[in-house]
């Protein structure tokens, strides 16, 4: 008899089972991958962001949103790459344009550290609004409820 056969009656039958344990090997070492690999997603800077009472806003890396972020030092970023102010309204003017969304449509969300001035802030908001974004979101921590 040889390897995988089977012998009922007589007859020579081939016995053929598939072996799913490497495939469901693969599949966990997928999922912790993932796991692991999500939450890093975001490429943008690290800021302490302030704490505020609002509701949750919807999904915006799914969304492919426009993070605008300022750090403590009042540095200005999209992702990791940083702009001064007027370069900021220059940049968010090709995004749009490569979007293929009119200004009115684009929602920009706008994450700053909690040491920032408010100054600084406002500077950042008038140049983002100036290219015609009538959406600006404010990105905060939520409150911790007790």
């Amino acid at each position: 008899m040889g390897i995988g056969t089977n012998r009922n009656n007589n007859n020579n039958t081939l016995l053929s089972e598939i072996n799913v344990t490497p495939f469901v090997d693969v599949m966990l070492v997928l999922l912790v991958i993932f796991m692991v690999t999500t939450p890093i997603l975001y490429q943008g800077v690290d800021v302490s962001l302030p704490k505020a009472s609002s509701k949750p806003i919807p999904d915006i890396q799914a969304k492919k949103n426009i993070i605008v972020t300022i750090d403590k030092e009042g540095s200005i970023y999209i992702e990791k790459k940083e702009y001064s102010l007027s370069e900021l309204r220059v940049k968010l003017r090709s995004l749009i344009k490569t979007s293929g969304k009119s200004p009115e449509d684009e929602e920009v969300f706008l994450r700053a550290d909690e040491e920032v001035s408010y100054g600084i802030v406002m500077e950042v908001m008038s140049k983002i609004r100036s290219v015609g974004i009538e959406k600006v979101g404010l990105i905060t921590k939520p409150l911790n409820k007790k």
